[in-house]
């Protein structure tokens, strides 16, 4: 079992990294560690300058210029991560929904360092629905994987997910439009189509995605309302 003070003092540590680097902190700032996975949910962070860039239509900008910096900080917060929890980080994600003012950050590591979850939830059921909506926007990806963090956050892996105009464009070094594109794209399809509160029986707070497209992977994370 990971000791508590691990996931209060990762959430502590990259709440004051994000004050450090964007001149404000978030108003919340909630790490998860379970398996092989951290899932770190931050609300209330977005900055004076991207209040206003947003207001005026701006989300690619401000998409991409939190990015940049973002996985400038993720290095950082790898390092941290390998030496509080002794074992690497293999891959790590992040996404951002202004609209809600949230965002997540999802690592995984090279080992389990704490047991799985039990669930309720029908998960068979949700990597099906999960397969319908990735159909209706790309292709059924090749493999489907469900884990239950705790009781408000799943996170949802897909293998095999692009579709070859999408690899063409990512070798010519479109990847940033591809990525801004496809989560306007499949969030709109998550939050219309998904009917998921059908499956979890609560309603769904927040859903982020993000992409590897090196490995051809995308990390999904469904936030449920308490």
């Amino acid at each position: 079992m990971v000791d508590q003070n691990k996931e209060e003092y990762l959430s502590s540590y990259i709440s004051k990294l994000l004050r450090k680097k964007f001149g404000r902190g978030p108003q919340s700032c909630h790490t998860t560690i379970c398996r092989n996975y951290i899932v770190t949910y931050i609300r209330g962070f977005l900055t004076p300058m991207e209040d206003v860039l947003l207001q005026q239509g701006q989300n690619k900008y401000v998409d991409h210029a939190r990015t940049v910096i973002i996985n400038h900080l993720l290095d950082e917060i790898k390092g941290v991560i390998q030496i509080t929890l002794e074992t690497d980080v293999e891959e790590y994600y992040h996404d951002w929904n202004f609209p809600n003012n949230s965002g997540i950050l999802m690592f995984v590591l090279e080992r389990e360092v704490a047991p799985p979850v039990n669930s309720e939830v029908d998960l068979p059921r949700l990597g099906s629905r999960v397969e319908r909506i990735s159909h209706l926007v790309e292709k059924v990806p090749d493999r489907i994987h469900t884990y239950p963090i705790s009781p408000s956050i799943f996170l949802i892996e897909r293998e095999g997910i692009l579709v070859p105009i999408e690899k063409a464009l990512i070798s010519r070094g479109f990847q940033q439009e591809l990525k801004f594109t496809k989560d306007e794209l499949e969030k709109t399809y998550f939050h219309r189509e998904g009917r998921f509160e059908e499956i979890f029986n609560k309603p769904v707070r927040d859903i982020f995605i993000d992409w590897n497209f090196k490995e051809d992977k995308s990390m999904m994370a469904f936030i449920l309302h308490n």
